[in-house]
């Protein structure tokens, strides 16, 4: 048995030095806890990056993993695959979608969806159409074209030259986006909620009037979901939330309930532009991430458990505003279901690692905003818990 040290000593001489990580390993997890190896229990308002929705090793996910891994790990998609059938049946009824393309993670589906995008219009012979429009703090990926999609500098750093075809804008500013929009533009590629940008709300009519701007210069509409989609917001996806249906939507993260899985979803009518050859995954829908994947969906979807999620975060929301009024270094609390965030005056590493040290794992990002995304089925006892912790680190910083 290892040591917390035991495990960083051979992370840091083995693995690539991608993560500034943290000073412990986590090695079980339960619910909404995980323990290191120490035996420390920690209450996980991280999810993984909002991946472990349903909580950790949800009994429905290990078991249908369970299951699948005793009759079909893997066989390649030049076959049909009944999971993955079923999975991307059940993904079209709840959703704009028609079909469903299926991959590994977000950063493939946002791959898949430039690809789909520009191959739409070249099928159309529209050739020119080969623009698409992202916004300024999104994030979209880590691979060469969501890479470049992403508007973020700090993000492009020592891997220039980009990829060539993108152009951004400000978020949540819609006369930006009418002064880009050409007969060049193919797609506004916009995430309904910005999460690692510093979980970037967009007023009410945002997303609606992108919406119309695209149908009429006949651009596509994609929205990436990958961190906003399978009930964050409250909602199965963001785009009901605001009452705006894309072309293309881009999913993953809680999709599988702690498995690794992508999907891109879209319209009959731009599907038709993914024939046989043009976009492959290997690994993309196969039977054990699909079963996976059909377990989580059948638990987003049971009656009541988004409402829930959703009460949870108006709870949530309202003691962080209550904690923000006490504190002088808060300038703003914001967010929408459970995916929050309180943004600070100054950088937040310091209350990560007190919260951490008093059993409470919470994330930073853009150095300064602390983002908050529990798994769905964090409690109201819990997030009392955190907001307790929260307030004697704030404090420490105030002194």
């Amino acid at each position: 048995m290892k040591s917390n040290e035991d495990v960083i000593k051979i992370t840091a001489k083995h693995v690539a030095s991608t993560y500034g990580r943290f000073p412990i390993a986590l090695v079980r997890g339960k619910g909404t806890k995980v323990w290191d190896r120490s035996g420390k229990k920690y209450t996980d308002f991280v999810s993984g990056i909002a991946v472990d929705n349903l909580g950790h090793c949800h009994p429905s996910v290990v078991a249908a993993i369970q299951q699948q891994a005793e009759q079909l790990l893997h066989v390649s998609n030049l076959y049909h695959i009944e999971p993955q059938s079923q999975l991307a049946a059940e993904l079209t009824r709840h959703s704009f979608a028609d079909k469903v393309f299926f991959c590994n993670s977000g950063t493939e589906a946002v791959e898949a969806a430039i690809k789909l995008a520009r191959k739409y219009f070249y099928d159309k012979s529209d050739t020119k159409r080969k623009e698409i429009i992202t916004m300024k703090n999104s994030f979209h990926g880590r691979t060469m074209g969501s890479l470049s999609a992403t508007a973020q500098k700090k993000i492009h750093w020592g891997f220039q030259p980009l990829l060539s075809g993108f152009k951004y804008v400000a978020f949540n500013d819609i006369q930006a986006v009418k002064k880009a929009l050409s007969q060049k533009t193919c797609a506004v590629l916009v995430e309904p909620i910005q999460g690692e940008g510093g979980v970037n709300v967009p007023d009410k009519n945002y997303l609606k009037e992108l919406r119309k701007l695209c149908t009429q210069n006949k651009s596509l509409l994609i929205f990436d979901e990958v961190q906003t989609g399978f009930g964050r917001t409250g909602k199965l996806f963001a785009y009901k939330r605001f009452g705006v249906k894309p072309d293309i939507m881009t999913l993953a993260k809680a999709m599988g309930g702690g498995i690794a899985i992508g999907a891109m979803a879209a319209t009959e009518k731009v599907m038709k532009s993914f024939v046989p050859g043009s976009h492959a995954a290997t690994f993309g829908g196969n039977p054990l991430a699909c079963q996976a994947a059909l377990a989580a969906l059948k638990v987003y979807t049971q009656d009541g458990f988004l409402q829930k999620a959703e009460q949870t975060g108006k709870y949530f929301l309202s003691r962080l505003n209550e904690l923000a009024e006490q504190s002088s270094i808060v300038n703003e609390v914001r967010g929408v279901g459970l995916l929050l965030a309180m943004e600070l005056n100054q950088p937040g590493s310091r209350i990560v690692l007190d919260c951490m040290q008093q059993g409470y794992l919470i994330n930073c990002i853009q150095q300064n905003v602390l983002r908050f995304i529990p798994p769905l089925i964090v409690t109201e006892k819990e997030i009392d818990g955190l907001i307790k912790v929260l307030a004697k680190s704030l404090e420490k910083l105030e002194i």
